[in-house]
């Protein structure tokens, strides 16, 4: 086995679930909120628990239109029986009337069922004699095609539990129960910013040995979708006091500061030296692929996230240990991510050692049975293997060469990746 085989083995190289847990040990949820409009509250985090002040539904209402009747009028003897049309209700507009023996109104669906009216039924299975008679096929039971009040919840039953996020369900449910502000989450600032001389703005012309600054911007995708505030700083240059300033300003606004590149144990820059005077900077090496450097602390009051410069490595770090920080942060409950298995469709070489993450495309053959296959080139400065797949191949620690058609552990991507 080469030195690179054996470095990538060594001891030293901590677990990814071992770090994730020794990271959210380190960091606390915010306890700061904003009380914010029903209409601004999509994709904040709820800061309470919110309970129901009236039954749902608030009133017996029919299902479907139709007519609704008293079931006991039913003749026992005969399929159908003859009832004389009264009235109806219509949402918003309630019958009115008295419900007297064989006697039907016409209701729609969502229409308050009047008091002495216990059952609909469909107006496809009722015939219109004349306007004022209406002939009802015999329902299979008492209370057909009604909703009774409370029977999805009652009042004072909790609906929505503190440290999820509101998304258009949970919308509806705080409109349907009449929230018009809710508590939330104060939204999380993350400051962001890109050091290197050899860095150029997209739309520019390279010259030898420059590169366009990507990274800034998949960073910024990735917070976009984090329910996060992001600030971005831009580039700055390989100077040793502008990159000072930068980390400053950074951690002056942010709850987190967030950078690519310069923490790993080749990089020549000021980064690292200056976090180590700036900050508590604790540099970390990960048994992960694509990955392995990664540094973790504070700046100022700010938590400090560096991840590693090669594009895919950035993301994936992002993805599976600053993503955890921010949800924490936010308050949000943990969630274990959803992982299947499914059936590799090509060879996979690979080296026991480090957790790897390869970029896959998840699919469901013909016969139903899911599939898996790996983007092509698995190299970690390779962005384009993250835009062609959907989910990560997990291939643990210890697992070596892995051929066609064993079946491998999948994880989807989640919506912060797609």
């Amino acid at each position: 086995m080469s030195n690179t085989q054996d470095h990538c083995a060594q001891p030293a190289l901590l677990h990814p679930d071992q770090a994730i847990e020794q990271l959210l040990a380190q960091v606390e949820a915010t306890q700061d909120t904003d009380i914010v409009a029903l209409t601004q509250a999509i994709d904040r985090v709820l800061a309470e628990d919110l309970a129901s002040s009236i039954d749902l539904p608030p009133f017996d209402n029919s299902s479907m239109d139709g007519y609704a009747f008293r079931f006991a009028d039913l003749a026992t003897s005969q399929d159908k029986t003859t009832f004389n049309l009264v009235g109806s209700s219509f949402a918003g507009h309630t019958f009115n009337g008295q419900a007297v023996p064989n006697s039907c109104i016409r209701i729609m669906t969502g229409a308050p069922l009047p008091s002495g009216f216990d059952t609909v039924q469909m107006q496809e299975k009722a015939q219109v004699i004349d306007e004022n008679h209406i002939s009802i096929e015999h329902p299979h039971r008492l209370g057909a095609n009604v909703r009774k009040r409370g029977e999805e919840l009652l009042a004072g039953t909790k609906v929505l539990h503190s440290g999820i996020i509101i998304r258009a369900a949970e919308m509806g449910v705080l409109a349907t129960i009449g929230i018009s502000q809710v508590k939330v989450t104060r939204k999380l600032k993350v400051a962001f910013f890109s050091t290197g001389d050899e860095l150029r703005p997209v739309g520019s012309e390279l010259a030898l040995g420059q590169i366009y600054d990507s990274n800034r911007y998949s960073i910024q995708g990735l917070l976009s979708k984090s329910h996060v505030e992001w600030i971005d700083l831009g580039v700055i240059a390989d100077d040793k006091e502008a990159i000072r300033g930068a980390f400053r300003e950074a951690a002056d606004q942010a709850d987190m500061v967030l950078t690519s590149g310069g923490v790993s144990v080749g990089d020549a820059d000021y980064t690292k030296q200056i976090l180590s005077e700036e900050g508590q900077i604790t540099f970390w090496k990960l048994a992960i692929k694509p990955g392995k450097p990664f540094a973790f602390g504070k700046i100022g009051n700010a938590i400090f996230c560096g991840l590693p410069g090669n594009p895919v490595s950035s993301m994936v770090t992002f993805y599976k240990l600053v993503l955890p920080i921010l949800n924490k942060m936010q308050g949000l409950k943990p969630v274990t991510p959803l992982s299947c298995q499914a059936r590799l469709l090509s060879d996979i070489h690979k080296y026991p050692g480090r957790v790897e993450y390869q970029r896959g495309i998840l699919s469901r053959n013909e016969a139903g049975e899911l599939e898996v296959a790996i983007t092509g080139s698995q190299g970690s400065g390779m962005l384009t293997s993250m835009s062609l797949a959907n989910c990560f191949v997990i291939l643990d620690q210890a697992q070596g060469n892995t051929p066609k058609g064993t079946q491998v552990t999948v994880e989807p991507f989640n919506n912060v990746l797609c």
